[in-house]
């Protein structure tokens, strides 16, 4: 945790118990909300030691798939207004979300409406390549993406 937190004293959920799917129901190729939420509930918030599900940033009802138009959207919601993490929080769910799902898929990743000051500036951030590219050259934005997507998996 760094010093001088932005939300000191966020309010922390439970988390939900995850339910066991023991055969894929749509085929290999089908892309369902609950196994996008599933892949990226854990992930952990950058300013805190809890996950974006304990900090409800992101929810199931908070994906869309749209098999007709090979869309993926994931809406999620920061805990402030002035969250300057919520760039960090897209960026991570981008990179988990890069390798796994099919690549026919497009991805879009936005924060929810009315959820943030600056909201149409992150959104422009999160759906733009190049500038998506180059937060991933800057090698400590890398590192704190990496802990935040794999910190439970260690």
């Amino acid at each position: 945790m760094t010093l001088g937190l932005i939300n000191a004293n966020p309010i922390v959920h439970a988390k939900k118990e995850r339910i066991a799917r023991t055969e894929d129901l749509h085929g290999d190729d089908a892309v369902d909300p609950l196994d996008i939420y599933d892949f990226v509930r854990d992930i952990r918030d950058p300013e805190h030691p809890y996950s974006l599900e304990q900090l409800s940033v992101l929810s199931e009802e908070s994906i869309t798939v749209d098999e007709k138009l090979g869309r993926i959207l994931i809406t999620f919601t920061p805990t402030i207004q002035h969250c300057s993490m919520a760039t960090i929080i897209g960026l991570c769910l981008r990179v988990k979300l890069m390798n796994y799902f099919p690549s026919h898929f497009k991805v879009d990743i936005k924060v929810a409406p009315g959820s943030h000051a600056n909201e149409e500036s992150v959104n422009k951030q999160l759906n733009d390549k190049e500038r998506v590219a180059a937060a991933l050259e800057n090698p400590n934005l890398r590192q704190l993406v990496d802990e935040c997507i794999y910190s439970n998996e260690l």
